[in-house]
């Protein structure tokens, strides 16, 4: 699997640079076109408006240069002077005068050469009593801006007054905009799509990481971890994905690493008893019960056997997460009484004192199988470990915020150097005495105990001396009490 990956891992993130970049790329060039057609557009519009405020300006001007009267059309202003002269001539550039029949009384050569408006066009104007706005075009295609509106001459009659600028200067500006941008558009869809390759590719870093420790992965190098880039963005949640992920690979291939062993461990010697107590009875028997005797110890060694695996099967299962705790609050102390009842007898022949100190309630939430195996497990090692005249004492407290059990003997005691390990599967602690059941056990009940603890989120804490005895502490979760009292109540009125 991991070289497959290995394998697409350039293919897969060239096409994947290739397609982060056509993707700026499509966007750049579109927000350009975007962005050239809109400032183009806004130049155009910028012109225009501009002119129209000059021909207000020059509308005004006419009010205060021109008079008529009586048909005749006078321009008074100071002939000597330049300015105003210039001015005037400016006005009469593009300058239509008519009377409200449309009959023209001045008008200027360029003005003639856009076309004069007909008799009804005028006589609706003047009619409107409007400022009017229209473009012409010359025969050369050269567009001018046309402000018509009517004027009342000295006479108080209508006149139509029509005056105008060209956009030539404004559309050579425009044209050169276009022109100029058109040659600036693609250089910078260039060095956007060189920005954009880039940009991928530094983007793709860690994609290209994870690629590369993917590749280095076996199932004997599973703790390579990809270093975190700080960034808290998706590539990062990516990473830590891909991180927990190996993590659980690990667990699995290390717990099936270590089931293997631990069967290999234990069958290994039970075999080779069953093997040797064969090859005996085959050498040396002679006799029907001689060789019974040989099949009667075979047997044994055959159900320990069984014993080791399914003991071994229950722990793995419980481990991989295929066994499900079923929580509920239980009031503790009942269900204690009834269990440590079993423990009575085996205390008894051991001449070990079991004692208990329970109080009248407490509620866990825990799961009523598994608490009970636990309880079960601690007792049953305490009586075993302690020798005749000791005595195990199993106590319940409510704290404040947990469940405190506490299981103390006073047996033979665990060494300060295989405390660490007594939760390991089948650890015994070397040497050690005072065991009073004739075969030893498998070394799985304390492996059961710590899981237990670990899936009902609680503690568990060991105390031992050689010598003097050893003391388990395990915190569970509180229970709710109000959920026991509202079934006890439910089961009453049933």
């Amino acid at each position: 699997m991991w070289r497959s990956l290995g394998n697409l891992r350039g293919r897969v993130t060239r096409g994947l640079r290739f397609r982060l970049t056509l993707t700026y790329l499509v966007f750049f060039t579109v927000l350009l076109s975007f962005l050239g057609l809109f400032f183009r557009q806004t130049l155009s519009s910028l012109f225009d408006s501009q002119l129209r405020n000059i021909l207000n300006e020059e509308w005004g001007a006419v009010h205060g240069y021109l008079r008529i009267e009586k048909g005749k059309v006078n321009w008074f202003y100071d002939r000597e002077d330049p300015e105003e002269a210039l001015i005037v001539d400016r006005l009469k550039h593009i300058y239509l005068l008519t009377d409200q029949t449309g009959t023209v009384l001045e008008i200027s050569g360029h003005y003639k050469d856009l076309g004069v408006e007909s008799p009804k066009e005028i006589r609706d104007s003047i009619r409107n009593k409007e400022t009017m706005w229209k473009t012409k075009k010359d025969a050369h295609g050269v567009s001018y801006l046309i402000r018509q509106a009517s004027l009342l001459g000295e006479d108080e009659k209508p006149y139509f007054v029509a005056i105008g600028r060209s956009y030539q200067e404004g559309e050579r500006l425009v044209e050169q905009f276009t022109r100029l941008y058109s040659i600036l558009l693609p250089l910078m869809i260039i060095t956007a799509s060189l920005l954009g390759w880039f940009v991928a590719g530094r983007a793709l870093i860690p994609v290209e990481e994870v690629a590369r420790t993917a590749q280095r992965i076996t199932s004997k190098n599973l703790r390579v971890q990809i270093p975190y880039r700080g960034a808290n963005d998706e590539l990062d949640r990516l990473i830590d994905a891909f991180n927990r992920m190996i993590e659980r690979l690990d667990a699995s291939f290390q717990q099936t690493k270590q089931f293997s062993t631990d069967v290999s461990h234990e069958l290994r010697t039970p075999l080779t008893a069953i093997r040797g107590q064969l090859e005996v009875a085959l050498l040396a028997a002679k006799t029907t019960e001689q060789y019974q005797e040989a099949i009667l110890n075979a047997l044994e060694d055959v159900e320990r056997l069984s014993q080791t695996i399914r003991a071994l099967l229950q722990l793995s299962q419980a481990e991989s997460g295929q066994v499900i705790l079923q929580k509920q609050p239980i009031d503790l102390p009942p269900m204690m009484v009834n269990l440590l009842e079993q423990f009575g007898i085996p205390a008894e022949s051991g001449k070990v004192k079991l004692t208990t100190s329970l109080p009248a309630h407490c509620v866990a939430e825990v799961d009523r199988i598994q608490i009970e195996r636990l309880i079960s497990n601690l007792v049953s090692n305490a009586i075993k470990y302690t020798p005749e005249g000791g005595s195990v004492n199993v106590a319940l407290h409510d704290r404040v915020r947990d469940v405190e059990l506490v299981v103390q003997d006073t047996g033979v005691g665990v060494p300060a150097e295989s405390l660490p390990h007594i939760f390991d599967r089948f650890y015994r602690v070397p040497g050690a005495r005072g065991e009073k059941s004739p075969e030893r056990g498998l070394g799985l009940g304390l492996s059961f105990v710590a899981w237990i603890v670990r899936e009902h989120r609680g503690s568990i804490d060991v105390e031992s001396k050689p010598g003097v005895g050893t003391k388990f502490t395990v915190r569970l979760p509180k229970g709710d009490v109000g959920q026991i009292e509202h079934s006890l109540a439910a089961a009453e009125r049933v």
